[in-house]
């Protein structure tokens, strides 16, 4: 019987109820779901490279069988172990070695067939023989005589990215055979008059090519994403996407919204009364570009991008200051109860000489004192509250919300930036993030929003000198502390995790201990982390700002918001296992006095890979977006943020920073289409017939 695009993968030779459930926790959940999930990489297996050829230094593709039984050396716990197995072709013998591998202890037997695919490098440390270090490794035949088929060798292969307990082998084999039952009709919603023009494929003819390509394609073509097919499918998803983006703002600019009276004299005095210093032009930009947005009749929807240091905070109560001028009410959320408490204590210092009501609302605060504070916002006693996702809850209500403010978006789901805008009458949105973020990426993940951007730091910041030590040289790391504190100076020292665990990482719980009893014994050393209390951390935090505190340990909690101008020293231990951004943000937590500054970051110097390489990026530059490109380039947009519900579109080919230009292409192209909402209207009804999931897939990746 033949397959059709509708029948559940469950029912899929090889699928079966267990395997079934891991597909639909990934989205897959029809033959269609199953079509659109694309190979990540492609192998030549049709040219396999002989041992004796494989040159070292460069990547190679090897079909050979086990000639000796796997061996795990172990280090300490068994996490550490490292596997090592030989393995054989008619020209020679090639070593391999798999850190983390004790898992592979009694998998491999002899005689069974494998393709390797990776470097292969000279073993120095015996007799420099060749050997591949942590390769991609599939089993294609057991040793009992199983042979190969054809999805493995003699052909192009493609490679999935596995899922769970569904290989990447078994994902090839599932989708071979539905290829070769299927009925071939797949619906093409991508309008005739683009494909026509830039002669794209047809979808069914991209897909079949995507999965199987010919033997006769290239392959670095295949791999750079560049094959006519793969260029098809990038731009159908870039051009969906910012179709609901273009549709989702000229919807926003049909609403009527609140023009604000900017040029009134008392509002200009307002702005002059809250400034506490000389607004850069960056900042001075940036609020005029607000001002403007403010004066039209329909809502705002702004991203504030700025690097962390550069003074978003004060442009915000800037833009809050316009609002309540004109008689309405602000809201800021922030992710966490530590940055929401250090905006409250920045408004209420900054409003205090104009009088404006500011308000703080948490979950951790006590009953009588929340109920008060929503009192207050309710009667209009409150001109700006400042709260977490509690603001979002049903108990607040406001008298009269004009704007809002959401710090660090790509913390919060965009739903939850919606339900705080509809407790008003179509409010303005400033977006703020201090996350650098690409002009590719900011147009994928809020191509809804207006972008502004703070360039430049304020006047008297020193450059925070950053730099890598090895572990064996904390000794004199704890010395410098020593000199710099005794000096009036404070310092953090970050851990990765709270307590000890199997990852054997030094966790802050235990060193807060030693470094209080064994290194520092004279100093008032504070541990800050997630578990706490929010009076707890409060509490712990308003004593390193009054520097009762001299050191503070703390784990990534103070990645964001935290401000304590004294503060010149960020020590960062296991800063290998810190993702980049994420090392920026905590280096941003000092130099913001005008002392000189230091980040020092604690690593094995042995390390290779990706850990090696942002420490490196972190020394080289200090630039936020240089730091977001190379984070961007390592991690793919899909993790940038740390979170899925960031408006990542999850894509299953296109890469906004490898693909700008079609990037470009498809946006402009969306924006036309969106300009006819009959023609956009038919394209978007006929894509959710071909995929009843773009709705959740692209359309929600813009809210507002």
């Amino acid at each position: 019987m033949p397959i059709q695009l509708s029948n559940s993968v469950k029912y899929l030779k090889g699928v079966g109820p267990t395997r079934a459930a891991i597909l639909e926790e990934r989205g897959i959940v029809t033959v269609a779901d199953l079509l659109a999930y694309l190979p990540f990489r492609y192998e030549d297996r049709l040219h396999f490279t002989r041992i004796a050829d494989a040159a070292p230094g460069q990547v190679h593709t090897i079909y050979a069988e086990v000639s000796t039984a796997g061996s795990t050396v172990r280090f300490g716990r068994s996490s550490r172990a490292i596997f090592h197995v030989a393995v054989r072709d008619a020209s020679g013998v090639l070593h391999v070695k798999i850190f983390h591998g004790g898992y592979l202890e009694g998998k491999l037997k002899v005689g069974q067939r494998l393709v390797l695919h990776g470097k292969v490098e000279i073993d120095v440390y015996h007799g420099g023989r060749r050997e591949m270090v942590n390769p991609q490794m599939e089993l294609t035949g057991a040793a009992d005589g199983e042979s190969a088929d054809s999805t493995e060798i003699g052909r192009i292969v493609p490679i999935y990215e596995a899922l769970g307990g569904v290989s990447s082998r078994m994902l090839r084999r599932i989708i071979y055979q539905v290829l070769e039952n299927f009925d071939g009709a797949i619906p093409d919603a991508l309008p005739a008059e683009l494909r026509e023009r830039y002669g794209f494929p047809t979808r069914r003819d991209a897909l079949l090519f995507a999965h199987f390509p010919p033997k006769n394609e290239s392959i670095d073509l295949l791999n750079n994403y560049r094959s006519p097919a793969q260029i098809r499918l990038i731009f159908e998803e870039f051009f969906y996407y910012q179709l609901a983006i273009a549709r989702a703002k000229l919807s926003g600019k049909r609403h009527r919204g609140i023009s604000m009276q900017v040029r009134d004299d008392k509002v200009r005095e307002a702005l002059k009364r809250i400034l506490p210093f000389k607004p850069t032009a960056a900042q001075k930009r940036v609020l005029l570009e607000i001002a403007a947005d403010l004066e039209r009749p329909f809502p705002m929807q702004r991203l504030l991008e700025g690097d962390v240091g550069s003074g978003k905070t004060i442009v915000a109560l800037e833009a809050a200051t316009i609002v309540i001028e004109n008689g309405y009410q602000v809201a800021l959320m922030a992710p966490t109860e530590i940055l929401a408490a250090q905006h409250y204590l920045s408004a209420r210092r900054v409003f205090a000489p104009a009088g404006y009501g500011t308000d703080l609302i948490v979950s951790g605060q006590k009953k009588a004192e929340r109920a008060a504070a929503l009192k207050r916002l309710h009667d209009g006693e409150t001109q700006i509250v400042v709260g977490t996702h509690a603001l979002i809850e049903d108990p607040v209500i406001f008298k009269k919300l004009g704007l809002v403010i959401v710090d660090e978006q790509h913390r919060f789901g965009v739903l939850q930036r919606k339900r705080l805008m509809e407790k008003g009458a179509t409010p303005h949105v400033l977006v703020m993030t201090a996350t650098p973020i690409p002009r590719t990426l900011a147009l994928t993940l809020y191509g809804d929003l207006d972008l502004s951007v703070i360039d430049e730091l304020p006047p008297g910041r020193s450059p925070i000198e950053t730099t890598w030590r090895d572990e064996s040289e904390l000794a004199g790391v704890w010395e410098f502390v020593r000199r710099e504190i005794a000096a009036g100076r404070q310092a953090f020292v970050v851990y990765p995790v709270i307590e000890e665990s199997k990852q054997e990482l030094k966790a802050a719980m235990a060193e807060h201990d030693r470094l209080a009893t064994k290194i520092f014994p004279k100093l008032k050393i504070g541990l800050l982390h997630g578990r706490l209390k929010t009076e707890e951390k409060d509490a712990v935090m308003e004593q390193f700002r009054r520097n009762e505190i001299q050191l503070l340990v703390s784990t990534t909690v103070i990645e964001v918001g935290v401000d304590v101008p004294n503060s010149t020293i960020m020590i960062v231990e296991h800063a290998d296992r810190f993702g980049l951004a994420q090392l920026h943000q905590l280096r941003g937590r000092i130099g913001r006095g005008k002392e000189k500054s230091y980040c020092i970051l604690v690593a094995s110097k042995k390390i290779t890979g990706e850990g090696r390489e942002r420490i490196e990026a972190m020394v080289a530059t200090s630039n936020g977006f240089e730091i977001a490109e190379r984070d961007l380039q390592q991690r793919g947009p899909g993790e940038f943020f740390g979170t899925r519900q960031s408006g990542d579109a999850a894509f299953s080919v296109a890469q906004p920073l490898r693909d700008h230009e079609l990037l470009d292409l498809a946006r402009k192209e969306a924006m036309a289409l969106a300009e006819h909402p009959d023609r956009a209207a038919e394209v978007i009804k006929q894509l959710e017939a071909v995929s009843p999931s773009w709705r959740k897939r692209y359309q929600l990746a813009s809210v507002g």
